[in-house]
């Protein structure tokens, strides 16, 4: 099994919005996807206005990920909202071979 991570931030007052949004486009594009096995949104107040958001997806392995994110499964996939509420971005993801879980 192979997890996907990927990190943005945007202002904190856009937290509950932006968690929302995704929850719509990513989460449900995720989850939709034959050979996912799972989605998880992370938020994390900085305390300076912004908040950090990290999505973590597990897959079954890398043929499936095409399926998602396309040829290139190092890209992150955006949206057309993201500008709207990204003040800071990963324009990458990062992916983990699962070594152990439950």
């Amino acid at each position: 099994m192979i997890a996907r991570m990927w990190r943005g931030w945007v202002r904190t007052e856009d937290r509950d919005a932006y968690v929302e949004y995704i929850e719509r486009t990513g989460m449900a594009g995720y989850r939709q996807t034959p050979g996912n096995r799972g989605a998880h949104m992370l938020t994390r107040d900085l305390g300076d206005g912004r908040t950090e958001v990290v999505t973590l997806s597990f897959w079954d392995d890398e043929d499936v990920i095409r399926g998602f994110a396309g040829e290139e499964i190092g890209r992150a996939v955006f949206y057309p909202e993201d500008d709207r509420f990204l003040v800071d971005r990963e324009v990458t993801v990062t992916h983990f071979t699962v070594a152990s879980g439950g």
